[in-house]
């Protein structure tokens, strides 16, 4: 791929910037957050009979569209630059409330276009969730229709909700990241409460998860291969998310003697106490395998309209059996091979830590984020679930480094930001990442250019379009790429 392809890709950009409207925010039924979180602005109330439960409820519909462009700098057998595009939507239906009892369903479709001539499903990169390749290998089906929520909500509880199954977990493991057609979802039960003052904690029993791409639930953390399923491409038939435990295979497990369906335990916990001071933890458990508990402070100091904010964040990983079943890479390499390192001082443990830090400017409607991360040389971090354990440090669009031995530098500014999901002002996001890896472990150091907008076209506000590029330069041989993704959401 030709470098001036990305210098006029972000010049486009720029022009976008330059002949923006602005107006006022409106609030609409239902809207859309930079983070890709629905903001359900009007909700069903409480009703007096069974009838008007459903004759009261509110649907929220979404037409969608995404686009994705895949350009590497020097293509090979394994890698050919690519157009991936998908066009579908989704209604959710949430009903009123009686006796304290509610429930919500969702509907969500995708259809994909792509050259599978040319671009092989294999191939895709970013645009692979728009299908699933798992059905698409064995049927030739390019689209997906999925039952993406479908549970029942109790708030009797004073300050309390609970709710069983299918859903959208936001914990800091767990995310919808909605970045693609469907939302990722889990099967099982979350219970929410404020009874604690100034707190807000939540716990989840998670039996099964359903990826972006998946039309089936499937195990948390298990990794489809010959023995758990005769259909083609079976490593596609579970959780095959890039960050999955290539190791932790359905045989290796049964080897162990280690269920291959093990629920996922999360739990959250956010304390505002003490003025200025953010307090946040978080943890989860995959029993006989792996756990993880993640601690963070963020301290904001005013100085009128401007503010500083020094954070910190704590990751410790313990390994529970995992390590000895699928070794201490993320990747699998060292699963069953005796006595080689592959870099790692202890090839057979998932025992490590992680440690960030931040410092966080505000000034306006402009936020500057320094931030720094380090993976100590021990293990990589286990978490497959679309949480990033880097997310607001060193995060950014499709990097992944929370590899062992990986200290991460980033700077971003962001421009506009807002609780509300309605960008009729623009939303720019920039960012600069630079990733040290551990070249021994197999890694390669890179810098990752990225740059991101969002706005809700005033004369129609409900209408939204996002253009989100990055550029990765790396020391690894034909790894250069431009990733680029445009988006259109129509929300009714």
């Amino acid at each position: 791929m030709n470098k001036k392809l990305t210098k006029i890709s972000l010049l486009a950009s720029a022009l976008i910037i330059s002949t923006s409207l602005y107006a006022d925010d409106k609030l609409s039924k239902h809207t859309l957050k930079t983070n890709y979180q629905e903001v359900y602005n009007e909700k069903p109330g409480s009703v007096d009979s069974f009838t008007e439960m459903f004759t009261e409820g509110k649907f929220y519909g979404r037409l969608r569209s995404n686009t994705f462009y895949y350009a590497w700098e020097k293509e090979n057998a394994d890698q050919s630059t690519h157009i991936a595009s998908a066009l579908g939507g989704s209604v959710v239906y949430k009903s009123a409330t009686l006796s304290n009892f509610d429930f919500t369903a969702g509907l969500y479709y995708s259809q994909a276009f792509f050259d599978d001539n040319s671009d092989p499903v294999n191939r895709l990169k970013p645009g692979k969730d728009i299908l699933s390749r798992f059905d698409y290998t064995n049927t030739g089906n390019k689209s997906m229709a999925v039952l993406g929520q479908a549970y029942i909500s109790y708030k009797g509880i004073p300050k309390t909700e609970l709710l069983v199954g299918r859903q959208i977990v936001e914990t800091f493991y767990t995310k919808s990241n909605d970045t693609k057609m469907i939302p990722n979802t889990f099967d099982g039960v979350v219970i929410a409460t404020k009874a604690v003052p100034n707190t807000a904690i939540k716990l989840g029993y998670l039996t099964e998860q359903k990826l972006r791409d998946h039309t089936q639930s499937h195990s948390n953390l298990m990794y489809g291969d010959s023995n758990s399923s005769s259909s083609n491409n079976p490593e596609w038939s579970e959780n095959d998310d890039t960050a999955m435990h290539k190791g932790l295979t359905y045989t290796n497990l049964k080897a162990a003697g280690v269920s291959t369906e093990a629920p996922l335990i999360v739990g959250d916990l956010h304390n505002k106490s003490i003025k200025n001071l953010k307090l946040d933890a978080s943890f989860y458990v995959v029993p006989e395998l792996v756990s993880e508990i993640m601690a963070e402070a963020n301290y904001q100091i005013n100085m009128g309209s401007f503010s500083l904010s020094p954070g910190v964040r704590y990751i410790k990983q313990f390994d529970n059996g995992a390590g000895k079943i699928g070794g201490a890479a993320y990747k699998g390499t060292l699963a069953g091979l005796s006595g080689e390192s592959g870099g790692y001082k202890n090839a057979d443990s998932l025992d490590s830590q992680m440690l960030a830090a931040r410092l966080v400017a505000k000034f306006d409607v402009y936020k500057l984020n320094l931030g720094y991360s380090q993976v100590f040389d021990e293990a990589d971090l286990i978490t497959p679930w679309r949480g990033f354990p880097t997310a607001g440090y060193t995060r950014s669009m499709a990097r992944y480094n929370w590899m062992a031995n990986t200290k991460s530098y980033r700077v971003e500014l962001v421009r506009n930001a807002n609780k509300k999901g309605v960008y009729t002002d623009m939303f720019i996001q920039m960012s600069i990442l630079h990733t040290d890896a551990d070249e021994s472990k197999g890694y390669f150091d890179e810098n990752y250019y990225y740059v991101g907008f969002v706005q809700n076209i005033p004369a129609l506000v409900d209408l939204q379009w996002r253009l989100r590029l990055g550029y990765n330069d790396t020391q690894k041989v034909d790894a250069d790429s431009l990733d680029g993704r445009f988006e259109l959401n129509y929300l009714f």
